[in-house]
């Protein structure tokens, strides 16, 4: 289910970047007008789906059991930043290259100044938004922002396990993650200058970590009923203060993840077997899809005549050549770059203070 929403989710963020930037959308919008109008503006929610998925996952490898306590925050931080980092920043490189590439054959607002020495480092650091840089690429605010988030979540882990001590306190968690839901969407989520920071996608990112914490099939109907009660009543208030679909969206995926994660369901067949690859490669696609669609917008506004029809063809050449280079950036850097860095966090540990006193309620990345 998690790699049939990444794989659709993705195919909207590429078509959405197509739509909205440029130029060959510029041309077959006449052709369809309202697909490249919702694909252009609409489709840009589908990055809900990640940012649910993201607090999903992120529960099931910090906090299985909703328990508070971290025993090595600092290892945990790095290990996310060594898998977000290193393929974020190769595809960093290669839309600067792109650029340079494709502003020789056209002229659009699409194409990203040359990129300095202190944009490309806080693109690395993961602070580009932050730090009032602009992105280099399309969708590189998400990658910092994932970053963030799950910062968020293992502070709060080891915060709240240093609060209780030896204690288990198991609504500690669900608690302060609801709470946390419930400012973001309240408040955080309304302003859109706080759109570089984590707190402004807490909200969907919690429901992920709730709809987790509710599918233990281990607890009873009642603490299900509880914590589905506690995420529900921030999410639908947010909903009634003012509606937001990205919001809406939010809430049906986390529903979606609930659902699946307390049924039994299999997944084989050749069409399963495509919606799994697509999910294994979603990441590789969100991060090279941009230069990729970058240049072939270049290359047909140079060789191509402008007429709707074959711009629109343009859009499907560049849709499907993103696919193929996501596979070839996923096997061939994304994933040796996994296994480098890797070993050299199992070189160099990252160590972290005195650990807590260990305690079964705590969940270890080891």
């Amino acid at each position: 289910m998690i790699n049939l929403l990444k794989a659709g989710a993705a195919q909207l963020i590429v078509l959405h970047h197509l739509a909205f930037y440029g130029p060959m959308s510029d041309q077959a919008r006449l052709l369809l007008p309202d697909l490249i109008g919702w694909l252009g503006d609409s489709a840009r929610i589908a990055v809900q789906v990640f940012l649910v998925i993201g607090g999903f996952l992120a529960a099931k490898s910090l906090s299985a059991t909703g328990m508070p306590g971290h025993d090595q925050p600092l290892r945990a931080i790095w290990h996310r930043y060594a898998k977000l980092a290193p393929p974020f920043l190769a595809a960093t490189l290669i839309a600067v290259v792109a650029s340079l590439l494709a502003s020789e054959w056209m002229t659009h607002d699409s194409i990203s100044e040359p990129a300095t020495v202190a944009q490309l480092l806080a693109h690395a650091l993961l602070l580009h938004g932050v730090l009032g840089f602009p992105s280099v690429s399309a969708g590189a605010w998400y990658v910092a922002i994932d970053f963030q988030l799950y910062v968020m979540m293992v502070l709060m882990l080891w915060l709240g396990g240093l609060a209780v001590g030896k204690r288990v306190v198991p609504w500690l968690m669900p608690f302060v993650v609801t709470l946390g839901v419930a400012v973001s969407l309240l408040y955080f989520n309304l302003e859109s200058d706080w759109d570089n920071w984590g707190l402004y996608f807490f909200g969907s990112y919690g429901l992920g970590i709730m709809a987790w914490w509710a599918s233990d099939r281990r607890l009873d109907s009642g603490t299900v009923l509880w914590l589905l009660t506690m995420v529900a009543l921030p999410a639908l208030s947010g909903l009634l203060l003012e509606f937001r679909s990205r919001i809406a969206l939010a809430v049906i995926v986390a529903c979606a993840l609930f659902l699946f994660g307390r049924i039994k369901t299999t997944s084989q067949g050749r069409g399963w077997t495509v919606v799994n690859e697509l999910g294994r490669i979603s990441y590789s696609v969100f991060l090279i899809h941009f230069p990729v669609c970058l240049l072939v917008n270049a290359a047909f506004t140079r060789f191509v005549p402008p007429e709707p029809e074959l711009q629109a063809f343009g859009m499907l050449v560049a849709w499907g050549a993103s696919l193929a280079a996501g596979v070839v950036f996923c096997n061939w850097v994304e994933n040796p770059l996994s296994r480098v860095m890797q070993r050299l966090s199992e070189r160099f540990a990252v160590t972290a203070p005195k650990p807590l006193p260990a305690r079964v309620s705590a969940v270890s990345l080891r």
